[in-house]
């Protein structure tokens, strides 16, 4: 078994302004695995498979909210494959049971290690560690960004979106960005909008493809993970009005931004304006819990 192809909606957001502006569901290709993940890994997975491992064993690595750890446990139970998540932060060893994404993660059969943040940053020596533990692993890399991510991508362009002037993205690791810019039009700009201040990801953009029609657009709103009240407010309009539910770290703020761009005149008129939906939803439930913590007087619908 392995992951199929699937074809994704289009739909038009309608405005009041002299642009065209347009989104792609990716969120809606699977209810657990949605968007952008999905595309990531299906060639690490599919390509994996096809060399009939006899042990197959799927190791990857996030936080504690991660969408690539939710992702990752569900292929993993779909394909009736073993899996491991290496989780950052050995103070969640105890705590993970009250943590909606690792907990719908080991329900889905993802064995959880913890590790200390400083063993977590040093990737390269965790992966070669593992390799040795797991030697018919597949391991793949935080947020799932490699050259099969990149090529996996494409999946998510076809010819109708060739129709586009502008091909907007959330940006984390940097590996969906690059397979848009990679497989986009030489005429299309390609816009990402980033949720983490990494002064690197225009270099690794650039190492996973050799164009350069693309911007980078500070949309963090604060920093990685912080959610304002003007983020909520954004998100639960936009459901109202469009019927569309955004997740608070990449969906809801790169739309928000695209709208505080439109306002400003930033597209010229008539411009055609695309943004991918790259799912991601399964972190509203943990972000609410955070926001009540927080004693916040606002939760996302």
């Amino acid at each position: 078994m392995k992951l199929p192809e699937i074809h994704i909606p289009i739909i038009e957001l309608p405005v009041n302004n002299n642009v065209k502006l347009f989104m792609k569901r990716e969120d809606l290709i699977d209810s657990q695995i949605s968007g952008n993940k999905y595309w990531k890994l299906f060639f690490n997975i599919n390509n994996y498979l096809e060399k009939n491992p006899e042990n197959p064993f799927i190791i990857t690595f996030g936080g504690a909210f991660s969408n690539h750890i939710a992702a990752v446990s569900s292929v993993g139970k779909m394909l009736n494959i073993p899996s491991l998540g290496i989780i950052r932060g050995e103070e969640l060893q105890d705590k993970w049971r009250d943590n909606p994404t690792l907990a719908f993660a080991n329900q889905n059969g993802m064995n959880l290690r913890f590790v200390t943040r400083e063993e977590y940053r040093d990737k390269e020596k965790l992966t070669q560690s593992l390799q040795k533990e797991f030697p018919d692993a597949l391991i793949v890399p935080e947020g799932g960004t490699n050259e099969d991510a990149v090529n996996g991508v494409k999946m998510m362009l076809n010819d109708e979106t060739k129709d586009f002037d502008y091909l907007c993205t959330a940006v984390g690791t940097g590996g969906t960005i690059a397979g848009i810019l990679k497989f986009s039009e030489d005429n299309q700009k390609v816009i990402g909008f980033t949720v983490v201040n990494d002064s690197s990801l225009e270099n690794t953009i650039s190492e996973l493809t050799l164009k350069q029609n693309f911007d980078l657009i500070d949309s963090s709103f604060g920093g990685y993970g912080k959610i304002k009240d003007e983020n909520i407010r954004f998100i639960n309009d936009f459901k109202e009005r469009y019927g569309i539910p955004l997740e608070p770290i990449y969906t809801g703020k790169m739309m928000q931004k695209v709208f505080e761009l439109i306002e400003e005149g930033y597209f010229p008129e008539n411009s055609k304006i695309l943004c991918f939906h790259t799912g991601g939803l399964q972190g509203i439930e943990g972000a609410n819990l955070l926001l009540q913590k927080q004693n916040r007087n606002l939760i996302i619908k």
